[in-house]
């Protein structure tokens, strides 16, 4: 997942776009990488999103995610693998 991230991250930036509305880099999700755990019918699932302006916006959940904190880590990707095992018991 980090390669991946860091490679649609090289690409550079988005640009904004306008529609009903503004959105600026940051406010679009250039790709959303997600990985699911292991479990028989609600498997954990946790993810980054590579946002516009290429930072990384750490997740967990499926069709409902929920935002990660990603500051007392060293990347959002421990965080992403710490909410697994976590979630994995």
């Amino acid at each position: 997942m980090r390669e991946r991230a860091l490679a649609i991250r090289s690409e550079g930036p988005v640009r904004a776009v306008q529609s009903l509305r503004d959105y600026e880099p940051g406010d679009q999700v250039r790709a959303r990488l997600q990985l699911s755990g292991r479990g028989l019918f609600r498997k954990p699932t946790a993810g980054v999103d590579v946002r516009g302006d290429g930072t990384f916006m750490p997740f967990k959940g499926g069709v409902v995610r929920e935002e990660l904190d990603p500051t007392h880590h060293d990347t959002p990707f421990d965080l992403v693998r710490e909410t697994l095992e976590a979630e994995e018991r």
